[in-house]
């Protein structure tokens, strides 16, 4: 007997009339006098297939008791066109067999539940309609992903979750040891990015770019950071800064565009259900061009705004959520790329600018998120590079393959980081970061 996901049973009409099987899990469950109408869903789509069973069905008094929400069910039968409204077709049992049964205790019961409950039974929470529909279209964005780079001609290539060097200079680094020695011989710790190994790749194969799980021991509890998480990274030779954020905007557009055209009954939940009007802005940042304006131009534009914030927007800081958002939302009203950083505030291998004291940075702001991604043309010049790693306070020694790059072939290059939970929420209008990953792990969790 043909086996067939429900997802193409209510897309398709190819079926209607046709003995198949279908398995999932009960939805829910509505009895009447000799009939009951079952939902069942097999996490392929958004809607669940509506089974119609009466009492003449072999078996149908035996089982009725045990057709409980959250037990396994396989049935046979034949595909109808509904007399319901509600959906376009309905399924006429021939046999029903239990699989797995379920129990009165089973958590996840027709009544909404917190996303903050959720999140305590994590194991459970793929099945709910929120939690569905975001794993679906995590799906469609890393195959988006994939296919943007590679229809570039870009090369994939897998960097190290295990390193011996702190990519960002910041510290927060999950170190690595077996049974209290360091394994490598020298204290390793997991990667927080795999920029400079793409950097690596990229000045031998030109394009290339990772996607992987990064890691960052910041004890933080925002609704914004995760312990672990993951990260699209490409890597250009013979790139700049312009060049740089050229590609970051098609990318963003192009990956949104594949979600809108595949995952649209997801995402026509999350607009009625997570964010009103989610696709219409989804339409809008995907018709028009980002806007672009340095940071010098941002903090001008922040001093100006008859708006209180909390932290003063002075030259020389670095932009708080507070100001992100509203440059983001409120100068812009589109997603604006911003660019020439002051040196002091980002990393050893950015690029310096012609006036000394900016660096070539870039971090694009969306509304409703804040920066989704960060990056910058890299330092090529061999003197600057040692310079300013002494001046963060790194030894340019360890950092000996990184600075060879420097001395055999040398070349402008550029990259960028893209945090895949937040590009999901941006895609979803789910606020808190945790809940865009199926296992969060944040300090004090990581139990599931």
């Amino acid at each position: 007997m043909q086996k067939v996901l429900i997802k193409h049973l209510l897309k398709e009409d190819t079926f209607l009339g046709k003995t198949l099987t279908v398995t999932g899990w009960i939805r829910s469950l509505r009895e009447q006098k000799h009939l009951c109408f079952l939902q069942i869903n097999d996490g392929s789509y958004f809607d669940s297939l509506q089974i119609v069973a009466d009492d003449t069905l072999p078996g149908y008094h035996d089982l009725l008791p045990k057709l409980i929400t959250g037990a396994a069910i396989e049935v046979e039968g034949v595909l109808v066109k509904s007399s319901g409204k509600q959906q376009p077709v309905e399924m006429r049992p021939t046999t029903i067999a239990l699989i797995g049964a379920s129990s009165e205790e089973y958590p996840l019961q027709k009544k909404r539940h917190s996303f903050e409950y959720l999140r305590t039974i994590a194991h459970l929470r793929p099945r709910t309609n929120t939690q569905g529909a975001c794993l679906r279209i995590r799906s469609l964005l890393s195959y988006a992903v994939h296919t943007f780079f590679q229809e570039k001609e870009f090369v994939h290539i897998h960097t190290p979750i295990l390193t011996a060097l702190d990519c960002e200079g910041a510290g927060d680094l999950f170190q690595v040891q077996k049974n209290g020695k360091h394994f490598f011989g020298a204290p390793a710790y997991l990667n927080v990015s795999g920029q400079l190994e793409a950097e690596i790749c990229a000045l031998a194969l030109s394009n290339v770019y990772t996607f992987g799980p990064t890691f960052r021991a910041e004890n933080s509890h925002t609704s914004r950071h995760l312990s672990e998480f993951w990260m699209i990274e490409p890597e250009m030779a013979f790139c700049d800064l312009a060049q740089d954020m050229d590609i970051a905007e098609e990318f963003i557009k192009y990956v949104t565009n594949y979600v809108l055209d595949k995952g649209e009954r997801d995402l026509a939940f999350f607009d009625t259900f997570i964010e009103k009007g989610l696709l219409e802005k989804l339409g809008r940042l995907t018709s028009k061009s980002f806007a672009r304006m340095s940071y010098t131009e941002a903090i001008a534009a922040l001093q100006k705004a008859k708006k209180a914030f909390v932290f003063s927007p002075d030259w020389g800081c670095d932009l708080q959520s507070e100001h992100e958002r509203y440059l983001a939302e409120e100068f812009c009203e589109k997603p604006v790329f911003i660019h020439d950083y002051p040196k002091e505030i980002k990393a050893f291998y950015m690029k310096d600018g012609s006036d000394g004291k900016t660096v070539k940075a870039m971090d694009l702001l969306v509304p409703g998120i804040g920066e989704l991604i960060g990056g910058s043309q890299r330092e090529d010049r061999l003197d600057l590079l040692e310079e300013k790693m002494r001046n963060k306070g790194l030894n340019p020694a360890e950092y000996w393959w990184y600075i060879d790059l420097r001395k055999y072939g040398s070349c402008p290059h550029s990259g960028f980081g893209v945090g895949f939970e937040r590009l999901i929420q941006m895609i979803t209008g789910l606020e808190n970061i945790r809940d865009v990953i199926p296992f969060p792990r944040y300090p004090g969790h990581a139990e599931f």
